[in-house]
């Protein structure tokens, strides 16, 4: 069965002045998951002008990313086109840890990920790590050989940057933590039955983590739990959604029972998009823009 007309975007986003064949100055920003495939494109102003996402139906996800791929990005106007300024790549994988930077050592990069996950890194994958310089921590994330050696394959001798999505995340909030006025502050992003959990205090990260839910009564627990264990109170703290979630959606009635101080996102101010994005939900694409504003 032919696939590649399966894999059309379910979203597409195009400034007017878009040209793909003015990349050398733009970064590329990609988010990969199992199940689906994003992508912006960020000019040399530093405005985000263009978003592609696709997601791949369940008979493609039982194959390897490296299959699946190259059927999006051959003959694709922009992911073929180059060379770019730096391309940034975030994976949406579930195997993440944060690590003091004074107590990292890059030889024990697999085994802080082996001790999260209970288990040593299949043979095909590596432990991958990302410098919060402003944060004081790295992020320790498994990435797969073939998939690092196809993407140095389709942009031979660019600058490449592997990321968690969680990173990506990180960089969002304390984004839009710099204008927060509260010395407590709790992010919330959604996606399939997951959601990430970002605590700061005073402006620095005290609690990041993914936890799967199946009902919005799972979900409640969760964060009311985490609360607890940060010394938050739920009837003060400001708790701020993002992602896939919606106000008509069960999670977000039943968050707001316990939660008095509720409401959804805004686009980190440092963050620049084009007229094109206006009518997009900016609590929507969190990772995303969390990934154009990386800066190490």
């Amino acid at each position: 069965m032919k696939t590649a007309d399966m894999l059309t975007p379910t979203i597409l986003i195009r400034a007017d002045s878009f040209e793909p064949t003015q990349v050398g100055q733009s970064v590329l920003c990609l988010e990969i998951g199992r199940d689906r495939l994003r992508f912006m494109v960020q000019n040399k102003q530093r405005e985000v002008g263009y978003l592609e996402e696709y997601t791949f139906p369940s008979m493609l996800t039982e194959r390897p990313l490296t299959e699946v791929l190259p059927e999006v990005f051959q003959n694709h106007p922009v992911l073929s086109a180059g060379p770019w300024q730096e391309i940034r790549i975030s994976l949406n994988s579930p195997s993440f840890t944060l690590v003091p930077q004074p107590l990292y050592r890059k030889e024990y990069a697999g085994s802080y990920l082996a001790l999260m996950r209970g288990s040593a890194l299949p043979a095909h994958e590596f432990a991958q790590a990302h410098l919060h310089e402003n944060e004081g921590f790295l992020s320790v994330f498994n990435l797969s050989h073939p998939l690092a050696d196809y993407f140095a394959e389709i942009y031979p001798l660019q600058p490449l940057r592997f990321v968690h999505q969680t990173s990506a995340l990180i960089q969002a909030t304390a984004d839009l933590d710099k204008r927060s006025l509260t010395p407590q502050g709790v992010w919330l992003y959604f996606e399939d039955e997951f959601v990430t959990v970002i605590c700061r205090q005073d402006h620095k990260l005290h609690f990041c983590n993914r936890f799967g839910y199946k009902n919005p009564q799972d979900l409640t627990y969760y964060i009311l739990y985490v609360l607890d264990e940060q010394q938050m109170n739920p009837a003060e703290v400001p708790v701020t959604l993002y992602g896939e979630i919606t106000p008509f959606a069960d999670s977000f009635a039943e968050l707001s029972r316990f939660l008095a101080h509720l409401s959804f996102g805004q686009t980190p101010p440092s963050l620049r998009l084009d007229s094109a994005f206006d009518d997009v939900p900016e609590h929507r694409y969190l990772s995303m823009y969390g990934l154009t504003l990386l800066t190490t």
